[in-house]
């Protein structure tokens, strides 16, 4: 049976890149297009837009009308507009993938609530590599001890507009939780001026912004006498359009439930 998706933002650059990988999947199809009040090509049909012959669905900016004709909503929007979003998908008791970043604690409670009704499933990067880099993060925190300090440094375009990415900050989740510490209690975002000796155990977080960088991630194990990095550089926006439609195909028939990358990539 085909499934159909709705993508929001449909007309930015990743909801295009989505309708991509979407449009070469079989047993897909995208039924509905949303983007926000005021968009020049609301009432366009979405396969021209996008040059797809095979998609037939008009851009609407309502999203309550859009989720009754659908199985599984995706969403790379902005956090107001995610909310929006997630609510029309829990009132219309349809899965819906969030890949969406700059997400407060306060919004992310919500995205909890959420997937008691229905099935969420939330990453701040849907890249398979990145994470499968978390594990990688974890592992090397905890067998390298206390001995090496830790760095970790993201870059990405210039229009980013949240610092430090999503990815950085659950990098530095996943490294604290193998060390049993609080990431509040030794992260910092930067250093200026004399901030002295760095502290034992400290780890802190460095965010770039350049240029057209679809996103790197880096960490550094500094110990004495050698380095230790791992990385991860996204070469398109592809790598997270491809992740979300696996993402979108693991949760259509999943039961109401927090979910993330790290189900999809085990399967469980």
């Amino acid at each position: 049976m085909v499934k159909k998706i709705l993508i929001t933002g449909c007309c930015g650059r990743m909801g295009k890149r989505i309708a991509y990988y979407a449009c070469r999947e079989n047993g897909l199809e995208i039924s509905e297009a949303v983007e926000a009040a005021g968009h020049p090509d609301i009432g366009n049909n979405y396969g021209d837009i996008i040059g797809e012959d095979g998609v037939c669905a008009e851009i609407t900016n309502d999203i309550s009308s859009s989720v009754k004709n659908c199985d599984v909503v995706i969403d790379f929007t902005s956090p107001s507009a995610m909310l929006s979003n997630l609510k029309a998908a829990r009132e219309g008791r349809v899965p819906i993938v969030i890949g969406t970043t700059g997400i407060t604690d306060e919004e992310y409670k919500v995205i909890e609530s959420s997937s008691k009704i229905i099935p969420v499933l939330f990453s701040s990067n849907m890249s398979i590599g990145v994470n499968v880099m978390y594990g990688l993060a974890a592992e090397a925190a905890i067998a390298l001890g206390g001995d090496y300090d830790i760095e970790i440094v993201e870059a990405h375009h210039s229009m980013k507009k949240d610092a430090p990415s999503g990815t950085a900050k659950m990098l530095l989740q996943k490294i604290t939780e193998a060390k049993g510490v609080n990431a509040e209690d030794i992260a910092i975002y930067g250093r200026k001026g004399n901030p002295g000796a760095r502290p034992k155990g400290q780890i802190c977080v460095h965010a770039v912004r350049g240029g057209t960088i679809a996103g790197e991630h880096k960490i550094i194990f500094a110990g004495e006498d050698e380095v230790i990095e791992i990385i991860h550089r996204a070469g398109s926006r592809d790598i997270f359009a491809k992740g979300a439609i696996r993402a979108a195909r693991y949760i259509i028939d999943k039961s109401p439930g927090l979910y993330n990358m790290q189900h999809v990539i085990q399967g469980v």
